[in-house]
């Protein structure tokens, strides 16, 4: 099951996102943690942090979990 993860803007990079959703505890954090764990986003490896993440993607990480990006301002509004 994939845990919503709100974000009050359109898109949120992947940097951004490990922080929002306290998978690291600071942003510096996001560019070892990327080179350390698989993440997949939408089902595709990625490592990139800043990486465009919108309203409905998925992120993957194993043995962490699993969570679905939820827009309060979805690209089309």
């Amino acid at each position: 099951m994939n845990t919503p993860i709100q974000i009050e803007q359109a898109y949120i990079t992947l940097g951004q996102f490990l922080k929002h959703a306290n998978v690291i505890s600071s942003g510096g954090m996001a560019k070892p943690f990327l080179e350390q764990f698989e993440v997949y986003v939408n089902g595709e490896l990625e490592n990139r942090r800043g990486k465009k993440l919108y309203n409905g993607s998925i992120v993957d990480i194993p043995e962490v979990g699993s969570f679905v990006v939820e827009s309060l301002k979805p690209e089309d509004a």
